[in-house]
This record gives structure tokens, C-alpha cells and sequence, in this order.
């Protein structure tokens, strides 16, 4: 997906619920209507699939398929109506076993199959090295970026000038009035090095989160001219860093400057990768 949460998904972001612990769910009534089922039991033979799936995977159904009940008006009177709270794979499991001819329940499987996909990478990012976790957090960066490009440009930010002062206007949020050339000052760059490529991932992820509420928030508020993108950009900046101030976090500007880039880490792995197909420790298809 070149976006990382299209237009056409947003059905299913819409729906999403967060408790106060961070988790997400989804209720499967919502599910229900998004993915074009009227009738609750024609739907309820598809989770109760998806429930023997997930069992079979060696998951908790418990756990994935959360049954709760609640009060719903029918009427003059209420009445306990039965609901699931669903996770991620159990909504990707439901998708799977849905009605394959209609169109909202091949985009369901791919939107919950990335989204799961994405999970598994959160998993596993506490595991890499700081190396590994820069190339994943920069990669997202880049996606996100242009992204945002797109949005602040239907947005009104049209001319370069008028972009790369958006743009600053995002680093000066978050870095306390710092512009990019300052940054890149701060940090001893050269000509043409770029600030992103000498992050480490504490400060990529801060700088990620604020191209992505930006991002966000420009699409969701219907922004139509450049002065209010701006102002928009640099007040999620400066809410960023609140944040980060408010938990006890380093500042940006703070934070140490990496030794390497982004390409040199990047020629480094291509090197032990070339040099493990060599040896045969790698097949080349993998």
C-alpha cells in the first residue's frame, strides 16, 4: 500500500476503538455493517468460523473474540444485545471467511492482513539493534513524507517556497524554534547530507509522528490554503514536543547524532547479506 492508511481503508480506521491501556479493538456489529451484512446471523456464522480458525492457529479465542454484552433501545424498552469485542487478527480472520464476491471484503483482507503484518513488525522492533530500528523508522518516513506532500498540496501548499516553508514550520514546532538549517548545523552536516538520514530512532519516531498527525489532521480539518497548513504543521510540532517534555523525554535537538547514515547502514547489511549468499548461509530467493 503506497499510503499507509489509503482513502479506501478508512472505513475500517473509522471503526477502530482504542481502550485507555493503548489496545485497539473493533466491535463486530460495526464490522457487520461496514462489511454489508443486514442481518446479524448471517454475520455471527462468519465469526464463528473465523472463532474455529483462530483456534486452530493456536490462539486464544477468548482473548481474539471478546464476547460483551450491551443495552440497546428497542423501542420503548432496552434490551442486552450480544457483541464481540474483536482484535486485529480476529477481524483479519473474519475478513478471510467472508463473502469473497463482495468488493468491501477483499479490501477488509488486505487492510487487516497489513495491518496484522504491522503488529508482528511492532513485535519484533524492540528486538533489533539501534542500526536496524533507524532503516525501519526512516523507511516509514519516506512513505509518510510523501504522503503528506500529497495531502498539504490538496491542501494548498503549491509553489516550492511555499512548501519548504511548510516544511520548516514542522521542525520549528518540535524543535523549539529551530529551523532545518539550524538542525543541520547543530548536527555538523555537510552540504547535501540530510538531518532524517543522522537521526537515531528516538528522534526518527518524533519526527515520524509529526509528519503523521500533520498528515492527518490537514485531511480530517479540510484544510484549503497554505498559511493554515503551515500553522498546522508547526502546532502538532510544538504539541510533539509537549508531549515529549510532559513524560520526562529528551528534547530532539537533544538527542545524539549518529555516527553513520542511513546509506552507509543500508551498504553495510547489502554487504553482509552479498557476503552470506556467497558462503551459502542465504538463498537468494529469500
Amino acid at each position: 500500500m503506497s499510503k499507509l492508511i489509503a482513502i479506501e481503508y478508512k472505513c475500517f480506521e473509522d471503526i477502530k476503538k482504542v481502550r485507555k491501556d493503548g489496545t485497539e479493538y473493533w466491535c463486530a456489529r460495526d464490522l457487520a455493517l461496514v462489511l454489508d451484512y443486514v442481518q446479524w446471523r448471517n454475520f455471527e456464522k462468519v465469526i464463528k468460523r473465523a472463532m474455529l480458525a483462530c483456534e486452530n492457529s493456536g490462539h486464544d479465542v477468548a482473548s481474539d473474540f471478546a464476547e460483551v454484552s450491551k443495552i440497546v433501545n428497542a423501542g420503548a424498552t432496552t434490551k442486552p444485545t450480544k457483541d464481540y469485542e474483536l482484535t486485529r487478527y480476529a477481524c483479519y480472520l473474519i475478513v478471510q471467511n467472508g463473502d469473497p464476491r463482495k468488493e468491501i471484503i477483499a479490501l477488509g483482507q488486505t487492510y487487516f492482513a497489513i495491518q496484522t503484518y504491522r503488529q508482528e513488525v511492532a513485535d519484533r522492533f524492540n528486538q533489533l539493534d539501534e542500526d536496524s530500528r533507524r532503516l525501519v523508522v526512516r523507511g516509514d518516513i519516506k512513505q509518510w513524507n510523501q504522503l503528506l506532500a500529497e495531502t498539504a498540496r490538496n491542501a494548498g501548499v503549491i509553489t516550492n517556497e511555499e512548501f519548504a516553508v511548510f516544511q520548516n514550520a514542522g521542525y520549528m514546532g518540535l524543535y523549539g524554534g529551530m529551523t532545518v538549517d539550524d538542525i543541520h548545523r547543530k548536527k555538523g552536516l555537510a552540504v547535501g547530507q540530510k538531518i532524517l538520514d543522522y537521526m537515531g530512532s528516538t528522534e526518527l519516531i518524533a519526527n515520524l509522528f509529526r509528519i503523521s498527525q500533520t498528515e492527518e489532521k490537514l485531511r480530517k480539518d479540510n484544510i484549503d490554503n497554505a498559511e493554515a497548513a503551515t500553522s498546522i504543521h508547526h502546532s502538532v510540532g510544538k504539541e510533539v514536543r509537549k508531549a515529549i517534555e510532559e513524560i520526562g523525554g529528551t528534547m530532539p535537538e537533544d538527542l545524539p547524532t549518529p555516527e553513520k547514515s542511513i546509506a552507509q547502514i543500508e551498504k553495510e547489511q547489502m554487504t553482509r547479506l552479498k557476503e552470506r549468499a556467497k558462503s551459502g548461509q542465504l538463498m537468494l530467493d529469500e
